[in-house]
């Protein structure tokens, strides 16, 4: 407990880079991007796959680049989509050498951390980047909120298999928890958006206990208990970051089709 207070505490600089938002989120994303990506390949690495990691690094910072030159135009993110997968089937070709595993852990690395933390870019370029809040209130108030409910009152197990000391209860608590923050945030800060904040609290608290699981079941298979150990009491990248991945396209898209 004292590590993760600590390491917290180590994390809240991070706080400022979303309040400049422009290139120093920006960096900030492509950052957690490319660690990821980097982790993510060494999970697989340690249970015999070989993913293309030059291809990796290259997507992701294809995609930077492309948003940085030509920003809200989706043309060109569909574009690097359609390319990532043909030159992720093209890596296989070599069918002696590799195997399936290896062209789709190098495709689903390259969505996965670099796609889905390139929506962070995406909501800080919207004309509502103040909602970008939203993203690290569901996340790790879902975080925060899981851990003290399931502690207090947990005794029906989530995902034993997974993550056995998550309980049913600290996950609704968890969202409950999420709703309030997101609902306060809108009430203080975004009068207008009090509805959004609110369905972005509930869904956002959802998928990011998804991210969270989802993380744990590619550790379980590759074997390994964290990601790195870039921050202490928490891992890497990726086991801090997990969910705020799954949560960054959920607020976008509430922004996109609610806002």
């Amino acid at each position: 407990m004292k590590t993760r207070i600590i390491s917290a505490c180590i994390m809240l600089p991070l706080f400022i880079l979303v309040y400049l938002g422009g290139p120093w989120l920006f960096a900030a994303a492509f950052a957690v991007g490319i660690i990821g990506l980097h982790e993510f390949y060494k999970g697989f690495e340690a249970v015999g796959t070989r993913p293309c990691v030059p291809l990796g690094y290259i997507a992701v910072a294809a995609l930077y680049t492309l948003d940085a030159f030509f920003p809200d135009d989706y043309r060109f993110v569909m574009f690097w989509a359609a390319a990532v997968v043909m030159c992720s089937m093209i890596y296989g070709f070599n069918v002696e050498k590799r195997k399936l595993q290896d062209m789709t852990s190098t495709l689903m690395g390259i969505f996965y951390t670099g796609f889905l933390s390139f929506h962070i870019v995406l909501i800080d370029q919207t004309p509502f980047r103040q909602l970008i809040w939203l993203v690290f209130l569901a996340a790790f108030g879902t975080d925060i909120m899981a851990y003290f409910t399931g502690m207090a009152i947990g005794k029906h197990k989530l995902c034993p298999h997974l993550s056995p000391k998550k309980s049913i209860e600290g996950a609704v608590g968890g969202v409950i928890g999420s709703m309030i923050l997101c609902i306060l945030f809108g009430h203080f800060f975004a009068p207008d958006f009090k509805i959004l904040c609110l369905i972005t609290g509930f869904f956002g608290s959802i998928v990011s206990q998804l991210g969270d699981l989802s993380a744990s079941a590619f550790k379980r298979q590759m074997g390994i208990k964290d990601y790195g150990h870039l921050i202490p009491g928490h891992g890497g990248i990726l086991d801090r970051f997990d969910s705020v991945l799954f949560t960054a396209p959920v607020v976008f898209y509430c922004i996109e089709f609610l806002a």
